[in-house]
């Protein structure tokens, strides 16, 4: 595997922790800026619609931009942003530092899903998939937690310095290991190509990854009160869950990308229907910890060992465009992002309890078992070699 894939998943790990961090940082934020906590958390959902509209847009504006030159701009943006936002004398400027980052991140997700795909061969796509993707179970398991001890320890300003400091390295490691490129316009146009992303087969992808990643965030993002609440643990528990589910996703992460190139359409088949069945069981026995335990790290496993799967398959029907692949999947993983928390959300207010985002999780991994099972049948067309880095 070239070195310069993991160096992407590197990044990803800067801009994962940057994504997810204030979620332990909102009441340091909110009391140090003088806002509400509702104010402080739309940081965080602001991020995500950035991400979710920011990537095709970006993904189409790179396409004639050497990809070393489009990822290194992207980040130095992204780095840029976290140094303001450190700086930020105001919940304005740090909102708006907030969303341009988001837009950076967009473009640098895009570029770099192609470029990781580009520098291995056909077989080999899930596992790059899976170390650049891997950068974000990393930053779940360690930067988010790091990011929190951080701001506990010095404020939440030098969670904002950490995450440029790892960027900034990055930049340097990119431009050491990633060598420079040209552009490659594709032959049949930019609108020709736009039209081939939206057929169905991959419209159908695009649904299946924002069900799976809705499905998965909805749950995690009120893991800590299902915890406290449901199962009885205190409250000293819940770091230690998240990052249990860190380290199953992690580990997800790592054999889903070796097993997923060889056999891609049985491994979305036997992930989907095995996290609808996990989800569904967690909602029954979350009042008892030790099934609580030993699900929350097999749910981490399977949500994120079924990723790269998804987006080698993703990237096989798209075969040609992997620019703007990327950026479709990208809007894709954040329209799941924000879409599973906010419906976890609804149900908690409808007053159904803490057991329904995850009723709800098993709801929207029952859809994608039968987006799965009735499309996701039919295999790509034969791969061409893969291509050069450009």
């Amino acid at each position: 595997m070239p070195f310069a894939v993991y160096v992407l998943g590197l990044a990803v790990f800067a801009q994962g922790t940057s994504e997810f961090m204030l979620a332990g940082l909102v009441p340091a934020v909110a009391a140090d800026l003088g806002v509400t906590i509702p104010q402080a958390g739309l940081l965080t959902a602001m991020f995500a619609v950035g991400m979710a509209v920011g990537a095709p847009a970006l993904a189409v504006l790179t396409l004639r931009v050497p990809r070393r030159r489009a990822l290194v701009w992207s980040l130095a943006v992204f780095t840029a942003c976290h140094v303001a936002g450190a700086l930020a004398p105001g919940y304005g400027v740090l909102l708006a530092t907030r969303i341009v980052a988001a837009l950076a991140c967009a473009a640098f997700w895009a570029v770099a899903a192609g470029a990781a795909v580009a520098m291995v061969g056909p077989g080999s796509r899930a596992r790059a998939m899976s170390i650049v993707v891997g950068g974000v179970t990393v930053a779940c398991v360690a930067g988010v937690p790091g990011g929190a001890l951080l701001g506990g320890l010095w404020g939440w300003r030098s969670a904002f310095w950490a995450v440029a400091a790892v960027s900034a390295l990055s930049i340097v490691a990119l431009l050491v290991t990633l060598p420079p490129s040209r552009p490659e316009p594709p032959a049949s146009g930019t609108r020709a190509e736009l039209r081939a992303l939206v057929r169905r087969p991959l419209l159908v992808a695009y649904a299946l990854n924002a069900l799976v990643q809705g499905a998965t965030f909805c749950t995690f993002t009120y893991l800590a009160p299902l915890v406290t609440e449901v199962t009885g643990l205190g409250e000293g528990w819940v770091p230690g869950m998240l990052v249990l589910f860190g380290a199953g996703a992690m580990a997800g992460i790592i054999v889903g990308g070796r097993i997923a190139d060889a056999r891609p359409v049985p491994v979305l088949l036997a992930g989907t229907t095995a996290l609808a069945c996990g989800w569904a069981l967690l909602a029954v026995t979350a009042a008892h910890p030790v099934p609580v335990f030993v699900l929350v790290f097999l749910l981490g496993m399977l949500a994120f060992g079924t990723g790269p799967a998804l987006m080698a398959r993703t990237f096989a029907l798209a075969d040609g465009a992997p620019t703007l692949t990327g950026g479709f999947t990208t809007a894709a993983f954040n329209v799941g992002n924000t879409a599973g928390p906010w419906l976890g959300g609804v149900v908690i207010d409808a007053g159904l309890g803490f057991r329904a985002p995850v009723w709800t999780s098993a709801l929207l991994m029952v859809a994608a078992v039968a987006v799965t099972a009735t499309v996701l049948r039919r295999r790509p067309a034969p791969e061409p070699a893969a291509a050069k880095v450009g």
